[in-house]
């Protein structure tokens, strides 16, 4: 039976970093508070089920997040993880309190989101990521400086060292997922490609001193990918379907566009064509060694604002049988996982979580879905 991964966002907790790039207590609760309706019919904002805007600073947050998800079905979650160089890493408090508290029930593993994360007006564009471009914009300071929050920088092979022996301790854990005795680990981006070959074989022997297999790496498929040192791709959703065969959608995004007279620069999608590229691709790879993700539903305007991306569309009932098909079909091609985009990424408007306006509506989709593949 194929498993259900939900993609787990690590925030939602006040940081040093946080305070320092966009203010005294943000979160990305913040861009979901201050979210406002771009069109006529945009469901925006979004709100948690009894305002339940949690921080996860609070374990106790993060043991009703595993009990909810075990219930309706989620096998385990990955974790982003924000490791920026040896010196620098955020975000990490999530992830070590469930290590702490052995008594959450509730399988995991990392993935490592290998960006530098940057201010939207920078100019420095390898491997970035600007995470809250909404605030960005509303920040004096603006344009002084190159705009780099922090910088991706993988080090040599000390570094390398020091960063596997932190993963290893939740390596280490009986709920940390493994394969064939590797432990599961994604690697979001494949650049510096001749650094990361030797960074992997190094981590493959390390892991191999600490009693595993190895490691098993996955990395995000995309049109120029190769294996090379990864043991499997996976699709990350809706990006690999939407993003990347922007083409295919851009009728359909007009006709919206048009429809409801849009004054702004908003990318619309549909949700149903999204999911059948989704389908279309996966039945296509019978064979290969990738694994497939779905997505709940999708709205980046709380972090991007008018720049951002819309998926249009979504209800319960079609995420129940688009996932139901794609689990049938990982199934049939004995797929381990299907990932799915995600749990609680509110800011982008792609979680699992109750919302007051359909509750658990699409976590009775999720667990329906699961049920007919049994």
């Amino acid at each position: 039976m194929t498993k259900v991964i939900t993609m787990y966002l690590p925030q939602y907790h006040e940081t040093e970093e946080n305070n320092k790039w966009w203010g005294k207590g943000f979160t990305d609760w913040h861009s979901v508070k201050t979210s406002t309706v771009l069109y006529e019919g945009h469901r925006q904002p979004r709100v948690p089920l009894n305002e339940h805007y949690y921080d996860l600073s609070n374990v106790e947050e993060i043991q009703w997040q595993a009990s909810l998800a075990k219930e309706y079905g989620v096998y385990g979650f990955g974790i982003y993880h924000y490791w920026f160089s040896s010196q620098q890493r955020v975000l990490t408090k999530p992830a070590e309190l469930l290590l702490k508290h052995k008594e959450i029930d509730m399988p995991f593993f990392l993935a490592w989101d290998n960006n530098s994360w940057v201010r939207t007006w920078s100019k420095y564009k390898h491997n970035t990521n600007a995470w809250s471009p909404k605030v960005d914009a509303n920040i004096d300071e603006i344009k002084t400086d190159d705009g780099i929050l922090a910088k991706l920088e993988y080090g040599d092979e000390a570094d390398w060292k020091i960063h596997f022996d932190y993963l290893n301790q939740f390596f280490a854990d009986e709920r940390y997922i493994k394969i064939d005795n590797k432990p599961l680990f994604i690697i979001w981006n494949y650049t510096q490609k001749d650094t990361l070959k030797k960074m992997c074989a190094y981590w493959n022997e390390l892991a191999k001193e600490s009693g595993y297999s190895g490691m098993y790496l996955v990395s995000r498929l995309n049109p120029y990918d190769s294996m090379d040192c990864f043991d499997a791709l996976f699709t990350y959703e809706p990006m690999f379907s939407a993003w990347q065969n922007k083409n295919i959608f851009n009728r359909i995004a007009n006709k919206i566009i048009d429809q409801f007279n849009m004054k702004n620069d908003l990318t619309i999608f549909d949700y149903d064509q999204v999911w059948a590229s989704i389908l279309s691709h996966a039945r296509k790879n019978v064979g290969k060694n990738i694994m497939y993700g779905g997505f709940v539903s999708y709205d980046d305007s709380p972090r991007r604002g008018s720049n951002g991306k819309v998926i249009t569309g979504e209800t319960p009932q079609k995420f129940e049988k688009y996932l139901s098909e794609l689990l049938a079909i990982s199934k049939e091609q004995q797929k381990e996982f299907v990932f799915i985009t995600a749990w609680n990424e509110w800011g982008e408007g792609a979680y699992l979580e109750p919302d007051q306006e359909y509750k658990h509506d699409f976590l009775e989709a999720l667990k329906n879905a699961i049920n007919k593949n049994e």
